[in-house]
């Protein structure tokens, strides 16, 4: 019976679970439920309830989200690197192309301005003096410059001259400021044109050891103390100068109306600087005033003063000779001279034809101003003769028919040496400037007298034949300006 049971139970159960199944199915069908008002407490144990929890496998959904893995596909963001061709944009820096402004620094020229410091720079405006101080020595003439074996840059910074194997003093002015306190000064006798006498140079002060400590043909060399022979010491900030001054004397010779001198007129001025543990050498040259503006008098006989300026340009050629081929013009004057040059005068008569017309020169002389009465005077010419009291004479020069001119007769020509006039007082040269005037006649030639002057005659005979075959037109004649300048400017021109 039990067993019955069992099985009816089991078949009940079955039934019963038969009955479930078609609930879920059709759960409009709520009458099955009865039955199980029999298995209640034996529903209990088919714990077969257990495959509810099989539902729970459904959280395994989220696996799906595994499907986020193609979120690494956010990854692929780093894609976004690609924003590094950005910084392309660095070509910005292009912009710096924009520091061309610091061309703009070229207004730094401005700073030019402190070419103004090159006033400073007066001193190495020594080394423009090489413009003249050239390094032209003869062999024979060489002085040796600073100690043996002395590189060509260490002769250059005393000022020296190398010539690849010996360094030597040039033919101009060299100044040394030795560490224990010493001027060294050679003077060259080319210094100057005409060439400087160098026994007549003397230091600012003197006593022993400010004269020569040697001397040749061509240089002298000075040597002696900073505080010696004169020498005046000044101060700046920083800096003690010491400063002297050479010169050279002169000879002047004097005349009745006025005195002239045809040496070299010389006076430098020299500095040694000591700066803290450095030395300086400083040269300062005198300069002349500019010359001022041509003047010309003309007189009424129409005679014409002029000076020369043929030069020789061929081999062999007598420069006399070629003078008179050309001649200053209006536009040219002032001319300059340098002290001795010779000086080539003409005077002609204009607008005459006669052929026996002679133009004469009476008296000829120089005034440092164009008025010819105007004092001081120095004679070139006395009755058409070289003034004899002047040690360079004025030479005449024949004119004939060799000269090629078409009326020679009406044409005087003479040299003279220029000089400078000195005043009378205190003898020291005006470096002024100098007119020429002379005075002319118109003379017939005859048979006792051909007009020529006679030099060697007494001077009273040369005026009585003179005046007796002159005729009344006279007249006096003036030439421009002619300027004695210092020979170191023509050789810098």
């Amino acid at each position: 019976m039990a067993m019955k049971w069992i099985s009816v139970c089991l078949v009940a159960v079955a039934v019963l679970g038969l009955s479930d199944a078609q609930y879920y199915k059709q759960p409009h069908q709520p009458q099955p439920p009865p039955p199980p008002k029999y298995t209640p407490q034996q529903h209990q144990p088919p714990k077969y309830t257990p495959p509810a929890p099989p539902k729970q496998p459904q959280r395994p959904q989220p696996p799906p989200p595994k499907y986020t893995p193609p979120q690494p596909q956010q990854p692929q963001q780093p894609q976004q690197p690609e924003l590094p061709q950005q910084p392309q944009q660095p070509q910005l820096p292009q912009q710096p192309q924009q520091p061309q402004l610091p061309q703009q620094p070229q207004q730094p020229q401005q700073p030019q301005l402190p070419q103004q410091p090159q006033p400073p720079p007066k001193k190495p405006q020594t080394p423009p003096s090489e413009s003249f101080h050239t390094c032209e020595v003869d062999n024979h003439y060489k002085i040796q410059c600073g100690p043996a074996g002395i590189s060509a840059s260490e002769c250059d910074a005393i000022n020296c001259c190398f010539d690849g194997q010996m360094c030597y003093y040039g033919k101009a002015v060299t100044l040394q400021c030795t560490k224990d306190a010493q001027f060294i000064l050679v003077v060259a006798r080319d210094a100057t044109l005409p060439n400087i006498d160098l026994e007549s140079v003397a230091l600012l002060g003197e006593g022993q050891g400010c004269t020569p400590v040697g001397t040749t043909s061509a240089f002298a060399i000075y040597q002696f103390p900073v505080t010696a022979c004169g020498t005046v010491m000044m101060e700046e900030p920083g800096v003690i100068i010491y400063e002297n001054r050479m010169s050279s004397s002169y000879e002047v010779g004097v005349g009745p109306l006025g005195a002239i001198t045809r040496d070299s007129t010389y006076e430098l001025l020299f500095q040694c600087r000591y700066i803290g543990t450095s030395i300086e050498a400083l040269v300062i040259e005198v300069n002349l005033v500019p010359p001022p503006p041509p003047v010309a008098a003309p007189g009424p006989l129409r005679v014409e003063l002029r000076l020369a300026n043929g030069q020789c340009t061929i081999k062999g050629c007598v420069e006399e000779d070629v003078a008179y081929s050309s001649f200053y013009t209006d536009a040219d004057y002032p001319v300059t001279k340098v002290l001795r040059d010779p000086v080539y005068v003409e005077v002609r008569m204009l607008e005459r034809t006669d052929p026996n017309l002679v133009l004469t020169l009476g008296r000829c002389w120089a005034t440092c101003d164009s008025n010819p009465y105007s004092l001081p005077q120095w004679d070139l010419l006395i009755d058409g003769c070289p003034y004899s009291d002047d040690r360079y004479l004025t030479s005449l020069v024949p004119v004939d028919s060799s000269s090629g001119l078409a009326y020679p007769t009406h044409h005087r020509r003479f040299i003279f040496k220029m000089f400078t006039f000195v005043d009378q007082t205190t003898l020291v040269p005006l470096r002024e400037k100098v007119y020429i005037h002379c005075n002319t006649a118109v003379c017939q030639p005859s048979a006792g007298n051909n007009c020529e002057p006679r030099c060697f005659r007494q001077r009273r005979d040369i005026a009585a034949a003179v005046q007796k075959t002159t005729r009344s037109e006279t007249t006096m004649v003036s030439s421009g300006e002619v300027i004695m300048i210092d020979p170191t400017q023509t050789e810098r021109s």
